[in-house]
């Protein structure tokens, strides 16, 4: 497939609720949408950037950029036989990976539309539905967080993942498991709150029969997180440290954690997903999808990497409705069940483009 325009929007959506994580609260969210063409057909992909760099170095003023300057012009005009040479070519560009994740993703999405499969099929999932999760924020209040959680567990969401900080851990985590008792599936996410001179007060999440605590140490550290994972019975889950199938491995043989949340914009599109997924299932590390407030084609990329067998506990992609009042794909994605979610067999992400509500949303568009 000879690619042959790309095409880039800069969308501005705003959130049903605002989310508050312990870097920041949200109530817009800004993303890059790609469309990439070749000979009448078209692959859409999104970037999960930020409009501040918290979460990790890139925002989507960056993402924008590095697509213009440096990754679409080694794209357009190439000559692809599969979409796993993307990263090939694109792998001069140091990091960026949520730049380079939303142009691969949509050249995957375009590869399966021309073969007429679906992106499941074309990355080896066999699962036709997943068991979902729900992510709930920091609030003002225990007792606000407590009712979201009520509500969630009303709606059939297989699993909590709470927000917390230092301050707003201990007695929010002894509230929820006073209200829901221990059989609910709950797991705390500090994205990189803590250091290892709080390690008591981590020792003390032990007590609340969690399934995991995911990255609570820095984001860009595996080797204190071994330290932690020795002093804790509650597995470690590994996130913003991990960018390559490379971290992983290193990250496995320190034995910095027992479970790895896969983010397909954290480390740099579909490809090098796969090759995640496929490492720690060989070494038996259990995997699940982490969710960054995607719409509708960024849940599809991540229905699809979910259908691969490792991702055996419910990852973060919600129903649209969680965040969004109307989503830019149709159907929206929905509960085929309370807690579960259809895999598309449709050819490509397997959802069509609302091209009017795409055009509601867009503030800045570019043809390449």
């Amino acid at each position: 497939m000879k690619i042959d325009r790309v095409e880039l929007r800069y969308l501005q959506v705003p959130l049903k609720a605002p989310f508050e994580t312990s870097f920041g609260r949200f109530s817009v969210k800004d993303c890059i949408f790609v469309s990439v063409h070749s000979e009448g057909a078209t692959g859409y992909a999104e970037s999960v950037a930020f409009p501040a760099p918290y979460y990790n170095e890139e925002t989507t003023e960056t993402v924008w950029h590095v697509l213009e300057r440096f990754l679409i012009p080694r794209l357009i005009g190439q000559e692809l036989e599969l979409p796993e040479e993307v990263s090939a070519l694109l792998s001069p560009i140091r990091r960026n990976y949520m730049a380079i994740s939303s142009l691969e993703g949509a050249v995957w999405d375009l590869y399966c539309k021309r073969k007429g499969i679906s992106l499941a099929e074309a990355l080896g999932g066999k699962k036709r539905e997943i068991d979902v999760g729900v992510s709930i924020g920091i609030e003002p209040e225990v007792d606000m967080v407590l009712r979201n959680v009520e509500r969630f567990v009303e709606q059939g969401y297989k699993r909590m993942k709470v927000k917390i900080k230092p301050g707003f851990d201990i007695r929010l985590l002894e509230a929820i498991r006073k209200r829901f008792g221990n059989e609910l599936l709950l797991m705390a996410d500090a994205n990189s709150a803590y250091t290892l001179e709080q390690i008591d007060l981590l020792k003390q999440l032990d007590d609340y029969d969690l399934m995991m605590i995911e990255q609570p140490l820095a984001h860009d550290d595996i080797v204190d997180h071994a330290v932690l994972q020795k002093r804790l019975r509650t597995p470690i889950c590994l996130d913003e440290s991990i960018h390559t199938a490379e971290d992983a491995r290193k990250a496995i043989e320190l034995g910095s954690c027992r479970i790895m949340n896969i983010k397909i914009g954290r480390v740099g599109g579909l490809t090098n997903a796969k090759a995640i997924h496929d490492l720690c299932m060989r070494h038996d590390i259990p995997v699940w999808c982490g969710g960054m407030f995607e719409l509708g084609v960024g849940r599809a990329h991540n229905i699809a990497l979910s259908s691969l067998p490792n991702f055996t506990m419910p990852g973060d992609t919600s129903a649209s409705d969680r965040y969004w009042t109307q989503d830019i794909v149709e159907p929206a994605v929905a509960f085929i069940r309370p807690g579960t979610l259809a895999v598309p067999s449709g050819h490509g992400i397997g959802y069509e483009i609302n091209h009017k509500v795409l055009d509601r949303l867009t503030v800045r568009k570019s043809i390449f």
